[in-house]
């Protein structure tokens, strides 16, 4: 913890007890301390209906203002968490330390002491909200981002606070895996970095690749350097050691590795640190929202990322490229978890009403021949004859009819869907535009997840329940036949979207923001006291 902080704690602690000793032995007599206590207490907490319940179930009980040493460890640690939340990336002034400090300091009478009890109580509150499940709302943010966070209620965490070791509770908050640790870790290190001067000019060139020379090769070959993506050279030229050194970057931004600093390269290489470690600070408060078990077995789709993993103990099992939604309203891929329990091979792929009417239905209006690997059919189902429809009539509001593509080696699902059942009707697919997996940046779909690699990831899936889980796919791919398939073990499912991701070396890597989420997160934190804050090393 930096010294500030530990003075701070000290200070905190030196004040708050001596207002309490010096209150306690010069007030009398005992039950009118009492009383006044009380009405201080209920007076304070009178508009927070958790923290009245608490304290009228305790009796108006002191929690952090009574003699002896379990006040003083729970005001002691309260004030150490609160001066150190900035390392978590929150607001310090949120939790209002200083403004504390002084309120305890000032304690001369019973019902000083009662009013500074709730006052950090709500602190307390207010940190351990923010710090276990994150301090803002994420579908407030962003409409897409439609995650819902598990919050603990505010009674729960105050008599879980009374009940436990101070420290280790207030330890327990943040969330307890390796990627928020090493988050932490990197936004120190990004710290240091900014206040020594960042990684030195940017590179000012268009492109570059492996035979160039001149300053700008020179000033790419020093930021590779000051990144740590190159051991220190004198070459002035693009040779062996700097293309490694783009290969080894751009592996670690999830960018095509050709050793060629292109557009989209450069740009990345040009990216401040100040910029990194908003997305470090974004990715913090994205963990927070995330604070739950994930599962043994779960599916882990980071959109920025584009890909979908099976991870299995924390470790990851199975990979594959994927394609996301399009950067367009109503067609980005949201972010939510659910349960995945089953599949469907051989499907059809029954058009959402957003397509029929949008794409669709203007063509038929065009020619009522249009799309014909699609089937028409009314609302019980029967098939319609397209020639005896005047489409012209119908609008995007009052079209009657549904669309449906068999199952074929054309269909927009491919040979298989795995099905989370969700109200925003996303999924994760096959596709017969394989192509599009070649692309760095694969925002293709209407928000549903395509997979480069679906039968293998189904293969994975399969080998649960069955010791020949490719020989059960394919027997059921090969009958034609639309086959729903269940999950003996159904599998949660989480689509993230993380700018600032852990690698399987653990390594902290970046990818692009594809739909601005994580720009309207910081600029949401920043609105809210979070500030970069350089730290020196």
């Amino acid at each position: 913890m930096p010294s500030r902080s530990r003075a701070l704690s000290r200070l905190a602690y030196f004040a708050v007890t001596c207002a309490v000793a010096a209150t306690l032995a010069v007030a009398s007599p005992a039950r009118a301390q009492v009383t006044a206590f009380k009405q201080a207490v209920a007076e304070a907490a009178y508009r927070d209906d958790a923290i009245g319940a608490f304290y009228r179930k305790a009796g108006y009980a002191a929690l952090w203002t009574g003699e002896g040493a379990d006040h003083q460890a729970r005001r002691a640690a309260l004030i150490e968490a609160l001066s150190g939340a900035a390392q978590h990336g929150l607001p310090e002034g949120r939790y209002r330390v200083n403004e504390l400090m002084r309120q305890m300091a000032s304690v001369r009478t019973t019902r000083d002491l009662g009013l500074v009890e709730v006052a950090l109580s709500k602190a307390f509150l207010a940190y351990a909200r923010d710090v276990q499940s994150g301090l803002l709302v994420p579908s407030q943010v962003d409409s897409e981002i439609v995650r819902e966070v598990k919050r603990t209620s505010r009674e729960t965490l105050l008599n879980g606070f009374a009940t436990s070791a101070p420290r280790a509770f207030l330890n327990s908050l943040p969330p307890a895996n390796p990627e928020y640790r090493q988050l932490m870790k990197e936004k120190l290190r990004l710290e240091q970095l900014i206040a020594s001067g960042d990684w030195g000019p940017k590179v000012q060139a268009g492109v570059l690749k492996p035979g160039a020379q001149g300053p700008e090769v020179v000033a790419l070959r020093n930021r590779l350097i000051a990144m740590g993506y190159m051991e220190r050279s004198a070459a002035a030229d693009y040779g062996t050691a700097l293309e490694q050194g783009v290969r080894a970057f751009q592996k670690a931004h999830g960018l095509q590795e050709d050793g060629v600093a292109g557009q989209g390269t450069m740009e990345q290489i040009n990216v401040s640190a100040e910029e990194r470690l908003k997305s470090v600070i974004v990715a913090l408060e994205r963990e927070r929202w995330m604070n739950i078990d994930r599962g043994e077995r779960h599916i882990l789709v980071n959109q920025t990322d584009f890909t979908a993993q099976i991870i299995d103990q924390g470790e990851v099992t199975f990979e594959t490229r994927s394609v996301i939604g399009q950067n367009r309203t109503d067609q980005r891929s949201p972010e939510f978890s659910d349960v995945m329990d089953h599949m469907v091979i051989n499907p059809s792929w029954y058009v959402p009403r957003s397509i029929m009417t949008k794409e669709y239905l203007p063509q038929l209006q065009n020619n009522p021949n249009a799309a014909r690997h699609l089937i028409i059919t009314d609302r019980a189902g029967r098939q319609v004859n397209r020639e005896e429809v005047d489409f012209t009539q119908y609008s995007t509001r009052n079209f009657p009819f549904d669309m449906r593509q068999p199952p074929g080696a054309s269909n927009a699902l491919g040979k298989v869907k795995f099905m989370f059942p969700n109200k925003y009707n996303i999924y994760l697919h096959d596709t017969p535009a394989k192509s599009l997996f070649n692309r760095e940046v694969r925002a293709f779909s209407h928000g549903c997840i395509r997979l480069a690699d679906p039968f293998d990831f189904a293969y994975a899936l399969l080998s649960r329940q069955s010791d020949d889980p490719r020989g059960l796919f394919h027997s059921v791919l090969n009958s034609g036949r639309e086959t729903r398939v269940e999950l003996e073990q159904p599998v949660p499912v989480h689509l993230i979207y993380r700018t600032a991701l852990i690698s399987s070396r653990g390594s902290v890597e970046f990818r692009r923001d594809v739909y601005g989420r994580d720009a309207k997160i910081w600029n949401a934190l920043s609105q809210a006291g979070v500030v970069l804050t350089p730290v020196q090393g």
